[in-house]
């Protein structure tokens, strides 16, 4: 009893006024790892390990903010952290911490089963995935996926008498939706537009096949944005996208890369994008 008479009497710091003057647009936790449940199309659901920063805007007479609060709400939805959650999630880190805003970002490793192109041979591909979440008087959502990809480099094929170089690369795709969107439709975009996929395990007769496959269909990084570009228009469900590459070129001490968003709607709502992800 006497405990719970002195912590009734604790002081609440955060709440005390502040008389600088000064908003602050995002505080909260950042880089807290947490087991989350994300849907997967082939399996119904997938356990992963997300890495998660959870932002309310602070008024300017608060001193500070409740983080203890972040985390009950974390806990509160940790086995229901998916896209159709994040609208539900987002209003109570609002309605708790009294804030006009909230913000939620999730980046997990997602895993694909993906058989060998000859062989069959399976495997268990990573990509790494994002979901970040704003919501004001509105829902601002967006997907990301991060996909390896392989490119052979036009330039080289056209001028070398033996072979072309080739590489590995990076695509990342954030995209913003007005119906639900799978993930792996949107890595399947990516992989498709590459010179060729890369695969977890190959075999003599695999790896044979993917190195001619590449070496028929040369790509630039501009060519792979272009070409991701287009299979994303045909999404209907997609509102906006943007869309990186990075080659890691294998002959030069740089890498090659190419950016660009396309806005399907019309409102170019690209000032709204997470601190998090490297989108210039």
């Amino acid at each position: 009893m006497q405990d719970s008479e002195n912590n009734l009497r604790l002081a609440d710091v955060q709440n005390r006024t502040d008389n600088r003057q000064i908003a602050l647009q995002r505080v909260g936790i950042k880089n807290i790892r947490y087991p989350i449940t994300v849907l997967d199309r082939e399996r119904g659901s997938q356990q992963t390990v997300a890495n998660v920063n959870m932002y309310v805007y602070l008024p300017e007479h608060f001193k500070g903010t409740h983080m203890s609060r972040f985390v009950e709400i974390l806990n509160q939805y940790r086995c229901e952290i998916n896209i159709r959650t994040f609208q539900d999630i987002l209003n109570e880190m609002k309605r708790r911490l009294a804030s006009k805003e909230a913000h939620l970002e999730v980046d997990f490793p997602y895993f694909i089963r993906k058989n060998a192109p000859v062989t069959g041979t399976s495997g268990l591909m990573e990509y790494g995935c994002g979901l970040y979440g704003t919501m004001t008087d509105r829902l601002d959502l967006m997907l990301l996926a991060t996909v390896p990809v392989t490119t052979v480099c036009p330039c080289s094929k056209e001028i070398s008498e033996y072979g072309a170089h080739n590489q590995r690369g990076q695509v990342r795709v954030w995209v913003r939706f007005c119906r639900f969107v799978w993930l792996e439709d949107v890595i399947g975009c990516v992989e498709r537009a590459a010179s060729s996929e890369v695969y977890s395990v190959l075999k003599r007769p695999d790896e044979k096949f993917v190195t001619e496959a590449a070496y028929d269909r040369p790509m630039f990084v501009e060519d792979i944005v272009r070409a991701v570009c287009v299979r994303l228009k045909k999404m209907e469900e997609i509102t906006w996208f943007a869309v990186e590459a990075e080659n890691f070129e294998s002959i030069h001490n740089h890498s090659a890369y190419a950016y660009t968003t396309v806005d399907m709607t019309g409102e170019n709502p690209a000032s709204t994008l997470p601190v998090t992800p490297s989108v210039p």
